[in-house]
């Protein structure tokens, strides 16, 4: 009788692998991995719900911008800050336990936000569901991989990054069609039966399992992770606001940066790290994690641009807007869901699919900037294209970034992959944003000099051409932002094709010379 694998706890009769899944496959994978996308979309469309109920919570809590600004940063700030310690708990202390406590944090998170009565209580329950809401974007990648062989892994991530994406585009959708119907709080009561479903379901499905080395806590570690993370995703989103250079931002992006540069010092020399540095000498690894950073960074930034054109040039409502950006998160679902991007991984290999994902993204945003200035058409046929590039290399990345470390520690990578992804959208909307300001505030007529903004601009413009100028001036600064988005993604992934192609080769030579050895 052999004894159980050492990343997992020994399973119950009915978890153990039966004859009609592949070796290394949960007989009931699939269901499993239902109940983790149930799980990752509501953490993803809280990410995004709250922006379209700013009007009510400005109005009916007579919250000032600050507050407001709170009560949207608070959430994504500590979900970044406290990714890479929720991978290394889910690791250490057992995935599905972590999952569980995820999906209770979030759920009382959520209550409690929706009986708020002030804009402190808000943010502070905002606070709270973060904490959830970075347990669950940690555990659900990490059990995906503990539940599926190395066969249908990717499409497997496939699936799970489909559903990212459509939370990620549905939120404002499902956020305005609640808030036509009901009051602010039903945002966040709809979370509750999707926590309480999430529960049972987790209970009864998924396995435990853990890591059995390293039992004691690197508590010191965590400590140094989540302030560094903090402070340098606090710099990011606090930047385009309070300026680059002003002290605040300054002095949070050198202090989380010193301590995060102190806690890659820590891990290298204690003997049970939360995250082992030696990740980061695999090419395959860094490559992957390099085109991911990017595609966020491309996307989050392109996002951010096409809601304001669409709303501020194209003159559509906030609901309406997202009504058409949604075709991007529809293509990603579409082909991730049919396996078209795992069908390419075996034939192209997965530097080739990466970068040929990445260049149809990079064509995408090209697409929108160049052909969707004054009509949707060819913003529609940008968003396609961009859905499908995400759809082929994403998948690829994910697949290469949890095939480069050990089973054990699928929550650690995780974790480093859900913390890059964070800061690579904060630096898109950070980055272009700034793009679009500084080309906006050069293009802009004489009579609006100085506005800092695009309904400031048309507030100082007298004429109707005047108006049109802002709105040109606003149309191509979206275009020239948009480009340079389409020119980092597109470097991106020829970086993330060189270094894998690099990882892949030095592999390849390495058991070429043990066959020779043994030969």
């Amino acid at each position: 009788m052999t004894a159980p694998s050492a990343d997992q706890t020994p399973a119950t009769p009915d978890q153990q692998p039966r004859a009609d899944g592949p070796p290394g496959a949960h007989p009931r994978r699939w269901l499993i991995l239902g109940v983790i996308c149930l799980a990752q979309l509501t953490v993803l469309l809280d990410n995004t719900v709250l922006n379209v109920a700013i009007p009510s919570l400005t109005r009916e809590m007579d919250a000032s911008t600050t507050d407001i600004q709170w009560m949207i940063n608070a959430y994504s700030l500590v979900q970044a800050g406290l990714l890479l310690s929720a991978g290394a708990a889910a690791d250490r202390y057992g995935r599905r336990l972590m999952l569980l406590s995820g999906l209770a944090l979030f759920g009382v998170g959520s209550l409690v936000a929706s009986l708020a009565q002030g804009p402190g209580q808000l943010i502070a329950a905002r606070a709270g569901m973060g904490v959830g809401g970075a347990l669950l974007m940690t555990t659900t990648l990490a059990v995906v991989v503990q539940v599926f062989d190395e066969g249908e892994r990717a499409r497997a991530i496939g699936v799970w990054g489909g559903v990212s994406s459509l939370g990620f585009a549905a939120g404002p959708l499902i956020g305005g069609t609640l808030l036509d119907h009901f009051w602010w709080g039903a945002i966040f009561l709809i979370n509750i039966p999707v926590a309480l479903l999430g529960l049972v379901a987790v209970w009864r499905l998924v396995p435990e399992s853990k890591n059995p080395v390293g039992d004691r806590p690197d508590l010191f570690g965590a400590l140094l992770s989540t302030a560094g993370m903090t402070g340098v995703v606090y710099a990011i989103i606090s930047g385009p606001e309070q300026g680059w250079t002003s002290m605040g931002v300054l002095m949070s992006a050198f202090t989380g940066a010193a301590v995060l540069a102190g806690f890659a010092l820590w891990e290298r020399h204690i003997p049970h790290p939360m995250l082992d540095m030696r990740f980061f000498r695999d090419r395959r690894f860094v490559g992957a994690l390099a085109g991911g950073i990017l595609v966020a960074f491309g996307m989050g930034g392109s996002l951010f641009l096409l809601t304001q054109h669409l709303q501020f040039v194209l003159g559509y409502d906030a609901l309406g807007a997202g009504l058409r950006t949604a075709p991007l998160a529809l293509t990603i679902v579409a082909l991730n869901i049919t396996g078209v991007g795992v069908r390419l991984l075996p034939r192209l290999g997965t530097p080739l699919t990466i970068v040929g994902g990445m260049t149809l993204l990079a064509g995408g945003l090209a697409t929108s900037a160049v052909f969707g200035a004054h009509g949707y058409g060819g913003m529609l046929a940008g968003l396609i294209l961009m859905g499908a590039g995400m759809a082929v290399s994403m998948p690829a990345m994910a697949g290469a970034i949890m095939a480069s470390i050990p089973r054990e520690q699928a929550g650690a990578g995780a974790g480093v992959n859900g913390t890059l992804t964070e800061v690579g959208n904060g630096l898109g909307v950070a980055v272009l944003g700034a793009v679009l300001n500084s080309r906006f505030a050069a293009l802009l007529p004489a009579v609006a000099a100085g506005a800092g903004s695009l309904p400031a601009a048309l507030a100082s413009a007298r004429t109707g051409a005047d108006r049109s100028a802002v709105r040109d001036a606003f149309g191509t600064s979206v275009e020239t932002s948009q480009l340079v988005g389409a020119a980092a993604v597109l470097a991106g992934g020829l970086l993330a094709a060189v270094l894998l192609r690099r990882a892949e080769r030095t592999a390849a030579e390495g058991r070429d010379g043990i066959a020779s050895a043994t030969a």
